[in-house]
C-alpha cells in the first residue's frame, strides 16, 4: 500500500512511501485538502541520513494504529528539508519561537491556512499518540485560541530584520581593533584542550576556523602575530582529522561528534561538510604545511569520488548513519574481527587507535559493543615512541588499513541519498578548486571542471538562466534558493582563479545579475531605507506564509554572507563598483549584530578581517601565467584576487598589460592603483606584504 510520496524522487520521501500514514508531499494538493476538509496540517520534516527520523518512522509512522489517528484527523505532509530548505526554515523558526529547541525530525502542526501553532521534535510512540489526541481535541474545542496563537507566530515570522534585530544602515568599520573584539567573542567559546567549540555535540563549523585563519593573518601583517588563534585552528583540525568523526580507513567526515572528544560520530556523511572541509584543510595546509592536512585532503577527495560521484559529474548528498538498522555498523569493528584480520599487528594498532578488548563504543538499539577507530596521537609521536621511522609506520598503516577496508567493503553499505543538491555541489566546487590551487593535483581540477559543467548544463534553466535546486534521475526541479546561487558563484570564482578561463567569471556574473533582479528586497522605508540583504527565495518561486532572509552562519555559512563576499570579489575582478557598494551596505547593516554575536556570524566576521587591509589585485600576464599563479596560491594569503592570461585580455585588471621583454609580468594593484610590474614571484610577495 503506497501513499502520495510514491511519485516523488527524494530518497527521504520515498522511504515513507509505503507507510500506512497517508503522506502527501508539500504542495497545493495537500494544502487545498486541509482547507476543503477543515483539518489541521501535520508537517513532518527530516532528511534521509537522519537517525532519529528513521527511529520515529519505525516506532510510529509504520504502525497501523498510529496511522489511523493521523489519517482521520490530520492532513499529513512529509518534507525533505534538503529539497525544501525554505519550508524547513520557516517552520523551524516558528518552533523555536514557541520555545522548543529545534532539530529533526521536526513535527509542526498548522492551521488549514498553513500558519503554525505547535511543534515538537522526536517523540516515542506513546507520547506521540498522546500529543495527537491533545491536538485533535484542541482543534475541535479551543479553535479560537489556536487561531490567535497561529496568527501571532505568523506575525513573528514576517518581522523584518530591522524590527527583529534593530538593524539599520551603517558605514562598515574595517579595523584591526574591531577584529580583536570579534576574535574574543569566538575564543571564549573555543575548547583550548580538545579543539572545536566548548560544547557537545561538536560540529566541524568550518566558517569559525576560516575566520580565525583570516584573523591570524591580519595579526601577522600588523606585527601582533596572535599565535593563540592559529593554535586553536591547528588543535581543532588535528583533533578532527585524528578523531572518530573522521573515517580513518576510507576518508571523509561525519556530520558531528556526539561527545566533546571528537570520538563517537553521528555516522552520517554529508556532502556539505566535506566540501567545506576541503577548503578549510587546503587553506590550513597552505599556511602550516601539515602532512596530516594533505592526507585528509587526498583521502577525502578519494572518498567523494568513490562513494558520492554520479556518472554525470555531480555529487550525491549523503550517506546514512545506519546500516542493517544499527548506527555505525558499517564503520566499526568488534575485537574478534580486528584480531583475526590484523594478527600480529593488532596490539600496536589497538594502541594507536584507542581500541579496547571489550569494545570502546556501545551503539545501543541492540547492537554489540564495537570499536571506533580514534586517535589522539600524531604519526610522528607514535613512531618515535615505538622506535620506528615515519616511513615504517606509513607502510604498516597502509597494510593494516587495506586489510580492514577489504573486510568493511564486504558489508551491507549505509543508504545513499542520491539526489544532487545545487548548493552543496557549489560548496564542493569551491573545495575542489581550492584544493587544486594549493596542491596542483590534476585530478582535483578534472573533478572541479566536470562538476562546473554539470551544474551549468543540468541544473540551470537555459530559458531564463535560473538555477534549479535539486536533480535526480535526469530531471532538475525546484526553483533555486539564494544559497544555490551564492555557493555556485563562489565556486566559479575559485575555478576562474585556478584556471584563468574567463567563461567561468562570465557565468558567475550572469548568476549574480539574476540574483540582483530576483532576490533583492525592493521595499524602502523612511526609517531604514532599502535593505541590501537578499531574500532566501526567488520572487518567481512558491509563495509561503513568510519570505525570510538568512543572516546567521551555521554549519553552512548564511547565503547573505556568501553573497556579500561574492559581490566584493566580482567588483574587483570585473571593475563593478556598484557590487562593492552593495557588499559594504550589507556589511554595514549587519555589523552591530556581528559585534554582539560574532560566534554565530563567523563568515561575516571573515569579511571584516579581509577588509581590514586593502585587497591585493594581482594580474599575471605572460606565457608562464599558470606557473606563477600556482606559486602564489601555494602560500597562504587570503586577502587577494588573482586574474591572468598568457596573451591579452579585456578584463579590467588585464587591459593594456602584457609581458615584459617576453617574460611573464605580475602587476600588483590596490584600490585600482597599480605598482610597477615584476617578473618574479618573490618580488610579488615583497609588494604584497
Amino acid at each position: 500500500m503506497s501513499n502520495q510520496l510514491q511519485y516523488e524522487t527524494s530518497p527521504y520521501l520515498l522511504q515513507h512511501a509505503e507507510n500506512p500514514v497517508n503522506w502527501y508531499p508539500w504542495g497545493e494538493e495537500a494544502l487545498n485538502k486541509a482547507i476543503d476538509e477543515d483539518k489541521p496540517i501535520l508537517v513532518s520534516i527530516g532528511y534521509s541520513a537522519c537517525h532519529w527520523c528513521h527511529v520515529m518512522e519505525r516506532e510510529s509512522f509504520e504502525k497501523e494504529m498510529v496511522a489511523e489517528v493521523m489519517n482521520a484527523h490530520f492532513v499529513c505532509i512529509k518534507v525533505d528539508r534538503e529539497e525544501r530548505p525554505d519550508v524547513d526554515a520557516i517552520y523551524m523558526d516558528a518552533v523555536q519561537a514557541m520555545g522548543v529547541q529545534g532539530g529533526w525530525p521536526l513535527n509542526v502542526f498548522l492551521m488549514p491556512d498553513a500558519k503554525p501553532f505547535y511543534g515538537v521534535t522526536y517523540l516515542p510512540q506513546k507520547n506521540w499518540m498522546h500529543l495527537l489526541d491533545s491536538i485533535r481535541a484542541a482543534f475541535a474545542e479551543h479553535r479560537t485560541d489556536l487561531v490567535q496563537s497561529a496568527e501571532g507566530f505568523a506575525r513573528e515570522l514576517n518581522l523584518t530584520d530591522a524590527e527583529r534585530y534593530g538593524l539599520s544602515p551603517n558605514d562598515p568599520l574595517f579595523a584591526p581593533e574591531m577584529l580583536d573584539v570579534l576574535y574574543r567573542k569566538v575564543a571564549v567559546k573555543s575548547d583550548d584542550e580538545k579543539g572545536g567549540l566548548r560544547r557537545a555535540p561538536k560540529f566541524p563549523m568550518p566558517s569559525v576556523w576560516r575566520f580565525l585563519l583570516r584573523y591570524y593573518d591580519v595579526t601577522v601583517a600588523t606585527g601582533i602575530d596572535n599565535e593563540s588563534a592559529l593554535h586553536q585552528v591547528k588543535l581543532t583540525l588535528d583533533r578532527m582529522a585524528l578523531g572518530g568523526i573522521y573515517d580513518q580507513l576510507g576518508g571523509g567526515f561525519a556530520r558531528y561528534s556526539t561527545d566533546a572528544d571528537w570520538f563517537a560520530p553521528h555516522f552520517e556523511k554529508m556532502l556539505y561538510d566535506n566540501g567545506q572541509l576541503l577548503t578549510l584543510y587546503a587553506e590550513a595546509y597552505s599556511l602550516t604545511r601539515s602532512p596530516l592536512y594533505k592526507h585528509v585532503i587526498y583521502q577525502t577527495v578519494g572518498f567523494l569520488q568513490r562513494e558520492l560521484l554520479s556518472p554525470e559529474g555531480g555529487f550525491y548528498s549523503a550517506l546514512d548513519a545506519d546500516s542493517e538498522g544499527i548506527e555505525g555498523k558499517f564503520y566499526t569493528f568488534t575485537t574478534p574481527e580486528l584480531k583475526q584480520t590484523l594478527g600480529v599487528d593488532n596490539d600496536w594498532f589497538a594502541e594507536l587507535y584507542s581500541l579496547t578488548e571489550e569494545g570502546n563504543w556501545d551503539p545501543g538499539h541492540g547492537g554489540l559493543r564495537t570499536n571506533i577507530l580514534h586517535r589522539t596521537e600524531s604519526d610522528e609521536s607514535f613512531a618515535e615512541r615505538m622506535g620506528w621511522s615515519l616511513g615504517d609506520l606509513g607502510v604498516r598503516l597502509d597494510a593494516t588499513h587495506t586489510r580492514l577496508l577489504r573486510i568493511r567493503n564486504e558489508r551491507i553499505r549505509p543508504g545513499l541519498d542520491d539526489k544532487i543538491l545545487c548548493s552543496w555541489n557549489g560548496l564542493l566546487l569551491k573545495g575542489l578548486a581550492t584544493a587544486y590551487r594549493v596542491f596542483g593535483e590534476p585530478e582535483f581540477l578534472t573533478l572541479a571542471l566536470r562538476l562546473a559543467y554539470f551544474l551549468l548544463r543540468k541544473m540551470r534553466d537555459s530559458r531564463n538562466g535560473r538555477l534549479w535546486h535539486t536533480y535526480k534521475n535526469g530531471r532538475a526541479r525546484q526553483t533555486g534558493f539564494l544559497d544555490d546561487y551564492a555557493t555556485v558563484i563562489d565556486g566559479l570564482l575559485a575555478l576562474y582563479q585556478a584556471t584563468f578561463t574567463e567563461s567561468w567569471l562570465t557565468e558567475a556574473d550572469q548568476l549574480m545579475q539574476y540574483v540582483l533582479t530576483n532576490f533583492a528586497d525592493n521595499t524602502v522605508t523612511d526609517e531604514t531605507g532599502a535593505d541590501p540583504m537578499f531574500f532566501f527565495t526567488d520572487k518567481n518561486g512558491e509563495e509561503l506564509i513568510a519570505r525570510r532572509k538568512e543572516l546567521f552562519d551555521n554549519v553552512i555559512p548564511s547565503s547573505n554572507s556568501m553573497m556579500a563576499e561574492n559581490l566584493y570579489a566580482l567588483s574587483l575582478l570585473l571593475d563593478r563598483p556598484q557590487y562593492a557598494e552593495r557588499a559594504d551596505q550589507m556589511l554595514g547593516r549587519v555589523q552591530p549584530l556581528v559585534q554582539q554575536n560574532a560566534d554565530y556570524l563567523t563568515n561575516w566576521a571573515s569579511q571584516f578581517a579581509l577588509r581590514a587591509r586593502p585587497t591585493a589585485e594581482i594580474a599575471i600576464v605572460g606565457p608562464e601565467a599558470a606557473q606563477f599563479r600556482a606559486e602564489l596560491d601555494a602560500a597562504f594569503y587570503p586577502n587577494k584576487v588573482v586574474c591572468g592570461t598568457t596573451d591579452r585580455s579585456e578584463l579590467p585588471l588585464l587591459q593594456q598589460r602584457g609581458p615584459i621583454n617576453g617574460q611573464t609580468a605580475v602587476y600588483v594593484c590596490y584600490n585600482r592603483a597599480c605598482q610597477l610590474p615584476v617578473t618574479r614571484v618573490a618580488d610579488v610577495w615583497k609588494l604584497v606584504r
